[in-house]
Formats: C-alpha cells, sequence, structure tokens
C-alpha cells in the first residue's frame, strides 16, 4: 500500500481544514460555506465505510456521550417558531456536535492520524495568521478604533472571530505537541510554531480568544508536568513580551485592548454592554420557558421583547476589502446562555453534560499515559487542549460562521482520544471499532 493509500481515511478532514484556507467572498454572510459542505461529504463517506467494512460504528460509552446533544436539540426544534428554523437549527447542531465528531472518532485509526491532523490544524493557523500580520502591517485588515489594522485573515470583517479562532487552535496544537514525548525535531517544531502564531494572535484584538488561549495553555502545562510547566511559561512570556513590544503603535492598541479586560464591569466599552445586554435576554428567556426553551433559532425573534434600551442596533463592520455594513446581534455571544434560551434546562444538561463526561474521559486517558511515560503524550495534551479552549470560549462565544466547522472536529479529536478503543491505555486491550487498523506499528502502512 503506497503511503497516500496509507492515510486514505483522514484524508477527507484534512481536505476540510483546507478548504478554510480560501478566501471568503467581500461582504459575505458568514455563515456555512464550502468546508460545511464537504464535512457533510465526510460524514456519509464515514458511513459508507462502515457499511462496507460491516464495522460496529461506536462503543456504548461513546454513543452516549456523542448521543447526548440529540435529546435537547429535537425537544428544541419542535418548538421552534417554524418547521424551516427547527430543521435548519436540528441539523446544524448535530453536525457540529454529533455527526462530525463522530465521524473523526471512526476514521482517524491511530496516532499518526491523529499528529497528522492536529499539524493540519496549525498549518491553517499559520497560513491564517500570515495574512492577518500582513493586513497589520499594510493597513488593509478590518476596521478597529477607526483604522484598517484588525487581523482577520481570509475570513474577512463579516467574520472577525473566524482568523482569531483558527490561530488559536494552531497555537494549543502546536504547544501539545511541543510537550509530548515525541522526538526532539517535533517539539522544536512545535515550539517554533507556537511562538511564530502569538503576534497573529495579539492581533486579532479578540479579548475572548485571548483568555481561552491562555487557560488552555496554562492547562497544558499542568497537565504535562510543573516542572516542565514553570520552565515553558517563563520562555512563552518572555518571548511573548519581546514579540508584543515590537509592533510600534500597535502597541498601544493591544495595552489598551488588554486592560479592557480589567474594566468589564467597571467600565465596559458598547461591545460588552451589548453583550451583557443579550445575556440578560437570553436569561429572560430561559425564565419564561425553563425546560424547552424558546426553540431552535429563537433567540433573534424574542431578543428584542426582553433586551433592554442598552443594546445597540449591531456591530460596524468595514475593511478586509468589505464595504460598511452594520451586522444585527443575533446571539447572546455566549453559547451555554444560547442553548439555555433556546434549548432550556433539558438541552443545557443534555449538551453541557456530554461535554462534561467527554473531558473527564480524555482527562483521564491523558493521566494514565502520563503516569505509564506513554509516547501518546502529546496527543492527549492536544485533545484536552482543544476540548478546553472550547468549552472555555463557549464563555464568550458561540457557533456561528465557517470556522464552526474546526469545532466540531475539535470535539472528534478529544473523542477520538477520550472514547475510541483505537487508543489503547497502558495494560489494556483493545477490541470494537477500528480493530483492523489498530495493528499497525505507529508511523507504519497498514497491512
Amino acid at each position: 500500500m503506497t503511503r497516500v493509500g496509507a492515510y486514505a481515511p483522514v484524508l477527507p478532514l484534512l481536505a476540510v481544514v483546507a478548504l478554510l484556507a480560501l478566501p471568503l467572498g467581500p461582504g459575505g454572510e458568514g455563515g456555512a460555506g464550502p468546508a460545511d459542505a464537504l464535512s457533510a461529504l465526510v460524514v456519509l463517506y464515514c458511513a459508507v465505510r462502515l457499511v462496507r467494512d460491516r464495522r460496529r460504528p461506536l462503543s456504548r460509552t461513546a454513543a452516549v456521550v456523542l448521543g447526548l446533544p440529540v435529546l435537547g436539540v429535537a425537544v428544541a426544534a419542535m418548538g421552534s417558531v417554524s418547521p424551516g428554523e427547527g430543521l435548519t437549527g436540528l441539523g446544524r447542531y448535530l453536525q457540529v456536535f454529533v455527526l462530525v465528531p463522530a465521524a473523526v472518532l471512526l476514521l482517524l485509526r491511530d496516532r499518526a492520524d491523529f499528529r497528522l491532523l492536529a499539524w493540519s490544524f496549525v498549518g491553517l493557523a499559520v497560513w491564517q495568521g500570515a495574512v492577518g500580520v500582513h493586513q497589520y502591517a499594510t493597513g488593509t485588515g478590518a476596521s478597529y478604533q477607526g483604522r484598517p489594522v484588525r487581523a482577520v485573515g481570509t475570513f474577512g470583517a463579516q467574520d472577525v472571530m473566524g482568523m482569531a479562532t483558527v490561530v488559536s487552535l494552531g497555537l494549543v496544537c502546536a504547544v501539545g505537541l511541543a510537550l509530548g514525548a515525541a522526538p526532539v525535531r517535533q517539539r522544536l517544531a512545535g515550539l517554533a510554531c507556537a511562538l511564530v502564531l502569538l503576534p497573529p494572535l495579539a492581533l486579532s484584538f479578540s479579548r475572548g480568544a485571548w483568555i481561552a488561549t491562555a487557560v488552555t495553555v496554562t492547562a497544558q502545562l499542568l497537565l504535562s508536568g510543573l516542572r516542565r510547566a514553570l520552565a515553558t511559561g517563563a520562555v512563552v512570556a518572555a518571548v511573548g513580551v519581546i514579540a508584543v513590544g515590537g509592533f510600534g503603535f500597535g502597541t498601544a492598541m493591544l495595552e489598551e485592548r488588554i486592560s479592557s479586560i480589567t474594566r468589564v464591569a467597571d467600565a465596559p466599552d458598547q461591545s460588552v454592554t451589548d453583550r451583557y445586554t443579550m445575556w440578560a435576554a437570553a436569561t429572560g428567556m430561559w425564565g419564561e420557558r425553563p425546560l424547552t426553551g424558546v426553540g431552535l433559532k429563537g433567540f433573534p425573534e424574542h431578543r428584542d421583547a426582553h433586551a433592554s434600551l442598552a443594546l445597540s442596533a449591531g456591530s460596524d463592520t468595514e475593511g478586509a476589502g468589505a464595504a460598511f455594513r452594520k451586522q444585527p446581534l443575533l446571539s447572546p455571544h455566549n453559547m451555554y446562555l444560547l442553548v439555555l434560551s433556546e434549548q432550556g434546562l433539558i438541552g443545557l444538561l443534555a449538551l453541557a453534560g456530554g461535554w462534561l463526561a467527554l473531558l473527564v474521559c480524555a482527562v483521564r486517558a491523558l493521566w494514565h499515559t502520563r503516569r505509564s511515560r506513554d509516547p501518546g503524550l502529546d496527543c492527549g495534551l492536544v485533545a484536552c487542549g482543544l476540548l478546553i479552549w472550547q468549552l472555555t470560549d463557549f464563555a464568550y462565544a458561540d457557533i456561528g460562521g465557517p470556522s464552526t466547522v474546526l469545532t466540531a472536529m475539535c470535539f472528534g479529536l478529544a473523542a477520538w482520544w477520550g472514547l475510541s478503543p483505537a487508543r489503547p491505555l497502558p495494560g489494556h486491550g483493545t477490541g470494537g471499532a477500528g480493530a483492523d487498523a489498530r495493528s499497525r506499528v505507529e508511523g507504519a502502512p497498514a497491512r
């Protein structure tokens, strides 16, 4: 079997990541894109392989953890303002939290596949980060404080969080690959990529991405060992200070943005005020229908009835090839409150319960791997890091835009690490789905 043939199952996943490197049309709505369409084909491809190979799809634990969101989403879909909105919302939630994660879990066969997909995240982040830094340097980015300097990559001004998400996830993968017990060359490459991604992350001016990344990298360092955490943290902090200090007039803008994090309660800017107002509106919707919420896609319909006059008409977007436009505020920018308002307690407990169970399984697998000095530590750090980043970022953002397909793949990578028998724990046997590929020696072609 050729080297390309050996990686055939994971190639469709790499293609999904590669499509996110393509530029979006100026003025686009920032909704589902080509990568989402391809992810649907990946799910179909996975289903065909399961039927052809006559494999058991998922273990019972994996089926329960990944299937939990279906309960709340199905109930909320029946309570939507219209059948069309309900079906659209149902499809999106199933795509992001059930189908694509399950496809990733089933298509990845071993750690070599896992690392390949993780490196594709890093490669995409480096590309988008390079575009973002160029936008900042040439004044061709999205508008920020009246200047076209905000790094948004190929996602454009209509999706200012797209590049920040991609760069953050790539940085988390790079840190995980650098902290593992892999060969020195991989660790040095991971560290170099992580340092390269710091400037574009800073120039995204995304406070939520900064916070989520800082929390995640700290967690990865601690999970890899206290001594390594202290040493690596000191190096990263020193290099970060040097990198930020080299951006000239941007330093003042970054300092102002960073300092605004501590003023979100005392002197919030309009974007923070809007976010507080929408959070209050979301809790108001939940108060009306605590068990089932207002239905999928129901937040925009009920927003004005629960929002105060402090809410602005929308956020201004401009630059990066797009003309000025007022972008409506159609979600609370908090995934937990969005689920609570539209799906109620049933949906939140089902969805967040599945995430919590997945996190426990992933961290437990990482703990066993570290205790046994298993060389797969880097995969565990990447998987746990991606999941921690998503769960932290959900406090400041929700699903939406082309980069959302990466969220689905992050849950899939975490599910493979924590739930798949293709990643046997030390001293445990293997069995179930993927057994035909698990006999491969790591890095060697399949038999």
